[in-house]
């Protein structure tokens, strides 16, 4: 009963930020030098160098009547850096169950560990989704290597959120901080929803420089959805603007990129796009209340 009312005032509110990172941990995680100097350049580029943890991002986004869904990626392997543990996100996010859901995140290199964490932070964790980033874990989505943690996902009915186009993390760093950006073209992700067609997919931002290849996947995959995070909307390119109004107006999804982006610039700044209410309703929550199995907990549809 706890947990239904904690979903019930969660879908209650005003809107669902899709993509919200938890930057800081109660441990190591944001403190050793590497996940450091990673951080600096990502404030930096985006001109923000807010740092937050769950209890922050739960004060924040309850006192503006929106609900997020909370994640950190765990990119140790190829970057070397500190990871905020899923777990210890998925402990506090359920004090603050009103207005925040977890997503968990593996790093896809440690194989069998891998498979087992995934499971453990579905069985034992209780999160709702798990989140990936090709570029700063550095790995195909497609690699079928990988496809056995997608099958873990996928029995579990859950989605999966891939970061796609550029970054800013390691932005301006020496050599990107060796992160490529190959490896976030949503084209990838094309492979991966064609042999896993009952897997959610959730492309994170609107794939620039590869915005076109991300529509196409969107509007060919039924499984495929994308989050709109990551760049003010004040900036979407026209085609991208046509598209949310007319083809993908049922699978495209608010999310900011907090602390990078907040969501009342992101909100204000995509009324201003002249966007219907019925598809902005849709854009700012209904389309999420879906994809996170939350849609008969709305009280507007009770």
């Amino acid at each position: 009963m706890v947990l239904e009312d904690g979903i019930r005032r969660f879908a209650a509110r005003s809107a669902i930020d899709m993509h919200v990172h938890v930057t800081e941990g109660t441990g190591a995680a944001g403190r050793d030098p590497a996940s450091r100097s990673f951080q600096q350049a990502a404030a930096s580029y985006f001109g923000s160098d807010a740092q937050t943890t769950v209890g922050a991002i739960a004060d924040y986004y309850r006192g503006i009547d929106i609900s997020c869904v909370v994640f950190a990626v765990d990119s140790e392997s190829a970057t070397g850096r500190t990871p905020v543990p899923s777990e210890e996100i998925a402990e506090l996010a359920a004090e603050h169950a009103d207005v925040m859901i977890p997503f968990g995140s593996v790093d896809p290199w440690r194989g069998a560990v891998a498979l087992r964490s995934a499971r453990r932070l579905i069985e034992r964790y209780g999160v709702k989704g798990f989140k990936f980033h090709p570029s700063t874990q550095g790995f195909e989505p497609n690699d079928t290597r990988f496809y056995p943690l997608y099958e873990v996902i996928q029995s579990a009915g859950l989605p999966v959120v891939f970061h796609t186009g550029q970054t800013g993390i390691g932005a301006k760093m020496r050599g990107g901080g060796g992160i490529r950006l190959k490896y976030s073209n949503p084209m990838l992700l094309d492979d991966v929803a064609a042999d896993f067609p009952d897997l959610t997919i959730i492309m994170a931002h609107p794939s620039v420089p590869w915005q076109d290849e991300g529509l196409a996947v969107a509007l060919h995959k039924q499984n495929v959805y994308m989050d709109l995070s990551g760049w003010s909307p004040k900036y979407f390119e026209p085609k991208l603007v046509t598209y949310v109004k007319r083809m993908l107006t049922d699978k495209v999804m608010f999310g900011s990129d907090y602390p990078l982006i907040t969501p009342q610039r992101w909100l204000t700044d995509f009324a201003g796009l002249g966007i219907d209410e019925d598809a902005t309703r849709k854009v700012v929550k209904d389309n999420a209340l879906r994809v996170l199995g939350l849609a008969t907990a709305n009280p507007d549809q009770q």
